[in-house]
């Protein structure tokens, strides 16, 4: 086998580097030749455009999911003393923005083949300081909605749907962020639809969404941004303490033509996601599990696991092989308590949670976008082949 790498230093494959085209670029030109960088018509725009694509009410567009998600905790009334159930493999944002809300969260170990959070374990967790259930749908694969609305609706729980992997994401023909009160998505650099950084929460309610748009700008009173417009001169009230959260025109930009493309770029995830699949069925590694029936998977993460008993190989050290074989790859995730903070905070161990840590222990996720060509997806099959042979 030869010890030249799959693909040259000057030719590294990006994990997760976005498709930019040339209608992206001339919008952003736009907004920054208009003189209007932050929020304004644009933003408007996407929030409409993104509500028409999901089916939705009511939407707020924001700069990130993160910030998304910290205030949709804040409007739904969770706060101090209450406890919101969420999965332990997931991105330490979900937590975070638990924590940031001033509840407790609690994790509820995953199912070993979605990698979504297993609703038996739910409902296990729940206490009387229960206030909400966040499933986060991983790598763009719909969680047991049925199940969690049931134990939602059981016990008087808010559910908030962390939907950063999911914005194509369909739950027996219902769109993912439509389930519970709220559902927050990502348009971060490496998302489906991406605005750099970016993020959008879509509600039921008008007051909700409402609420989540003041806390995103300091406070202000709902549409404090166009006292800078031609419409006139508004005066504003502050009316709560709120953050600066708000999205920029200029992300917005992005967005807009980012999402006309997206059902385009999902049929290109998929094409790659079964050619994985069939080049890897021979290998000692284990693949994604199939859609389940009557769903639709975003593709957003195309996932293996290296258990080091069956391929010969850990997984960090088949991470460092395909890195030097010129092949950018990501780790989705390690779970939460295997990071110092929480274990600290908390008292998490890993072991207590035994289906996400040994997932998380195994897990490496390999390129899928639109930007990749045939040629990339082949050398990404070449270099994962050619890592195991050696092992």
């Amino acid at each position: 086998m030869s010890d030249t790498p799959v693909r040259s230093k000057d030719r590294f494959l990006v994990f997760g580097a976005p498709q930019i085209e040339q209608d992206e670029i001339d919008e952003v030109v736009h907004s920054i030749k208009s003189g209007w960088l932050g929020t304004g018509p644009k933003v408007a725009r996407f929030e409409d455009d993104f509500k028409r694509y999901k089916g939705a009410s009511h939407a707020a567009a924001l700069y990130s999911c993160t910030a998304a998600l910290h205030l949709a905790m804040l409007a739904s009334g969770v706060g101090e003393g209450d406890e919101v159930i969420t999965t332990p493999l997931t991105f330490c944002a979900s937590v975070n923005a638990i924590i940031h809300a001033g509840a407790t969260p609690v994790l509820a170990d995953v199912d070993p083949r979605s990698m979504n959070i297993d609703p038996e374990r739910v409902a296990e967790k729940i206490t009387p300081r229960t206030k909400a259930i966040m499933p986060v749908h991983f790598a763009g694969r719909a969680c047991d909605m049925d199940a969690l609305m049931a134990i939602a609706q059981t016990h008087g729980l808010m559910l908030i749907e962390d939907c950063a992997h999911a914005i194509e994401t369909r739950y027996k023909g219902r769109e993912a962020g439509l389930f519970g009160e709220m559902g927050c998505f990502s348009f971060y650099v490496t998302k489906n639809v991406i605005t750099g950084e970016g993020g959008m929460v879509l509600a039921k309610d008008e007051a909700l969404a409402a609420r989540i748009k003041v806390l995103a700008l300091h406070g202000m009173s709902k549409d404090a941004w166009k006292r800078f417009s031609d419409s006139g001169w508004v005066h504003y009230q502050v009316i709560e303490a709120g953050f600066k959260y708000n999205m920029m025109d200029i992300q917005a930009a992005l967005g807009i033509h980012q999402l006309k493309r997206v059902e385009k770029n999902w049929l290109r995830r998929e094409d790659i996601w079964k050619r994985y699949n069939a080049a890897f069925r021979d290998l000692p590694i284990a693949t994604p599990a199939d859609p389940e029936p009557n769903t639709r998977h975003a593709y957003h993460l195309y996932t293996i696991m290296v258990d080091e008993t069956r391929c010969g190989i850990s997984r960090d050290a088949f991470l460092s092989a395909i890195q030097k074989e010129g092949i950018g790859v990501g780790v989705h995730y390690l779970s939460i308590p295997e990071h110092p903070y929480y274990q600290q905070t908390f008292g998490w161990s890993p072991q207590q949670y035994p289906r996400a840590m040994q997932l998380g222990r195994e897990t490496v996720s390999l390129p899928i976008g639109p930007r990749l060509g045939d040629g990339d997806v082949g050398d990404v099959i070449e270099a994962v082949r050619r890592v195991l042979a050696r092992a």
